[in-house]
């Protein structure tokens, strides 16, 4: 890279690691909208070319090329960025590997439960124990149960199913991610934390040829601010997008490339994780436990998983809730319903006496086989969670997605070893190879594998149908049903309006062991600056109040895990919609619940969001 290219990246990084703005209880407080100011003054969203008060600005951006960009630093990218040094060492090659992550730093925007199959780690590092993983807490003891509202019913973990557990370990993904992007970094992979990417760039004819990060030091009116200074342009001969669930980008190109033609919509979840200190008698290192059932009904996808930590003295569990979000009653919070959870009686007592130590929420795939979409694209592909290869049954991804990006990175490798050698340093390469390796590989086989479960749900017998399908079929075909099951379309058209939906009486928390929303957000470390354009961004500022609060009684402000959207009574005692968008922690449940489809998340300045320390 240039000098001058550096010095932007170091820059941009100094201001991202500079806390502006922490959200906590008064978060609310400071809201981004007002009765007669627009929602959405994104330049992502908004023309500036023709606004005078961005006139005579320098909007020169500075660009550099690299062989392959990579977008995004968990699991699926470091491991394709790895994988791409290792090969490169071994060939004796030096293709300039780029990877840019927008969190502020590795692993800092991560959240899973997580339980980690080792099997794509033992692949990339054979010796990982030996090089200090941060991988120690092999599973002891597994459990399943099928919660009533008052009891619980003890399910089977039988040998070999997808609930098996056997050889896996309980991690703390956000770690693991740091020590990736630790091997790295010593490989020579050139890695830039606090950079969002909030465009793809394209050549004349329409390949992509990398990525764009964003601008910083613009207000939150959508004007230049006296700090303002251009993104930059990253130019690529590959462009791996790895931004997990719904990321901003891979929904620019599945729908740029109409990379869903001929397959099914994605469904996803929701998952929200605390972490607990809990009395030492009743902690077990190793402990895993899921249960399915309450407190949701048996036609709304939910469960709940229990680990016991092993950090070196202390006592530490984490627990969470998934729900499907393609729930139809517009009254369900998935919030509440996991402050709910832990009120059950089989589970509250692991959590009295104890301390909630952290927070989080994040949007998973839950779409399987079916609804994977076509994986490369002219100039690039799409590996991890922004294609979507979590594993339901086994409720793991991280094994998949690893897996995908060391794929990808054979792909990217062999296409770029086969140009000539006088080819322009600009030349993209094609990775149509990727897809065909993909399904050869173990991904495929085991998501072909469980591919029926999710969708068994969709049955009038609900969760006991889904019961019964794995129990028996899956269990003893093992994929070789001569059938594939479908989905049933887009979560976000699958909410039922207000009239058809009985409203959902929560009990309020006792800030013990239930909890409300702002309390929950502060433990985040949430950081937005509280002048920048709000990346929650609107299609049409109109359509909140006249459709969504209208017909759905405004379901923006329950499936939303961190208040980020609220409707207040303006002066003349209207409704309006508030977004509290520096209370973000960048789930995507919004973009992808909405039933107006009329949210569209775009990255914050570099740097910012949630702040979770191994989560």
């Amino acid at each position: 890279y240039s000098d001058e290219s550096r010095a932007t990246m170091r820059r941009a990084t100094i201001r991202a690691a500079q806390p502006a703005w922490f959200i906590g209880a008064r978060g609310f407080s400071r809201a981004l909208s007002t009765a007669t100011a627009p929602l959405t003054t994104h330049y992502k969203k908004i023309d500036r070319s023709s606004d005078p008060r961005w006139e005579g600005v320098d909007m020169e951006r500075v660009a550099d090329q690299t062989d392959v960009l990579i977008v995004g630093g968990g699991p699926a990218g470091l491991c394709a960025a790895i994988k791409l040094k290792q090969l490169c060492n071994d060939a004796g090659l030096d293709y300039r590997v780029t990877l840019i992550e927008k969190a502020g730093t590795p692993g800092g925007h991560t959240l899973s439960g997580a339980v980690l199959e080792p099997r794509a780690l033992n692949e990339l590092f054979p010796n990982w124990k030996e090089m200090g993983a941060p991988i120690t807490n092999a599973v002891k003891e597994d459990y399943m149960g099928l919660l009533t509202e008052t009891s619980r019913i003890p399910l089977p973990v039988p040998p070999r199913s997808p609930m098996d557990n056997h050889g896996n370990y309980i991690v703390r993904l956000g770690d693991v991610v740091a020590w990736l992007a630790e091997q790295a970094e010593e490989l020579g992979v050139e890695l830039y934390t606090g950079y969002g990417a909030v465009e793809l760039l394209y050549d004349e004819a329409g390949t992509v040829v990398g990525a764009a990060t964003n601008d910083v030091g613009v207000a939150k009116d959508g004007s230049p601010k006296e700090t303002f200074e251009r993104g930059m342009e990253l130019r690529a001969r590959a462009t791996l997008l790895a931004e997990g669930c719904h990321g901003s980008l891979t929904k620019e190109a599945i729908e740029r490339f109409d990379l869903r033609e001929g397959r099914e919509e994605q469904t996803y979840g929701i998952g929200l994780k605390e972490v607990w200190r809990v009395k030492p008698e009743k902690h077990s290192p190793g402990r895993v436990e899921h249960t399915a059932g309450w407190p949701v009904d048996r036609n709304t996808w939910g469960g709940s998983f229990l680990y016991h930590l092993d950090d070196e003295g202390d006592t530490l569990v984490v627990c969470g809730y998934v729900i499907g979000l393609d729930y139809t009653n517009t009254y369900l919070s998935p919030f509440n319903e996991f402050q709910r959870w832990k009120t059950h009686p089989s589970v509250r007592p692991t959590f009295e006496g104890g301390e909630r130590l952290s927070y989080g929420a994040r949007a998973l795939n839950e779409g399987g086989l079916q609804s994977i979409p076509k994986l490369s694209f002219p100039g690039g592909a799409l590996i991890g969670c922004a294609a979507g290869f979590l594993n339901v049954p086994k409720i793991k991804g991280t094994h998949t997605a690893m897996k995908s990006g060391m794929v990808a990175a054979e792909t990217v490798f062999d296409a770029l070893k086969a140009l000539p050698e006088d080819a322009p340093e600009d030349q993209t390469v094609s990775l149509d190879a990727y897809e065909p390796a993909m399904e050869k590989s173990w991904v495929y086989q085991e998501l072909r594998a469980v591919r029926n479960v999710r969708p068994s749900f969709n049955t009038p017998l609900g969760l006991y149908g889904m019961l019964a399908y794995a129990g028996g079929v899956q269990y003893l075909l093992q994929g070789a049903e001569p059938f594939t099951l479908s989905h049933h379309g887009k979560d976000s058209s699958l909410l039922k309006p207000k009239e058809e939906c009985t409203p959902i009486d929560y009990p309020k928390p006792d800030g013990k062991l239930t909890f409300d929303v702002l309390s929950s957000v502060a433990l985040t470390n949430t950081t937005h600056d509280h002048n920048e354009p709000p990346h929650l961004t609107l299609r049409d500022d109109s359509v909140p109040l006249a459709r969504n609060y209208a017909i759905f009684d405004g379901p923006e402000q329950r499936f939303c895990p961190a208040g980020v959207y609220e409707y207040v009574d303006d002066d003349a005692g209207n409704k309006r919609l508030q977004i509290n968008a520096q209370n973000c922690i960048h789930c995507k449940t919004c973009d992808i619940k909405c039933p107006s489809q009329n949210i569209d998340w775009v990255v914050p300045e570099g740097g910012g969001g949630p702040a979770y320390q191994g989560m």
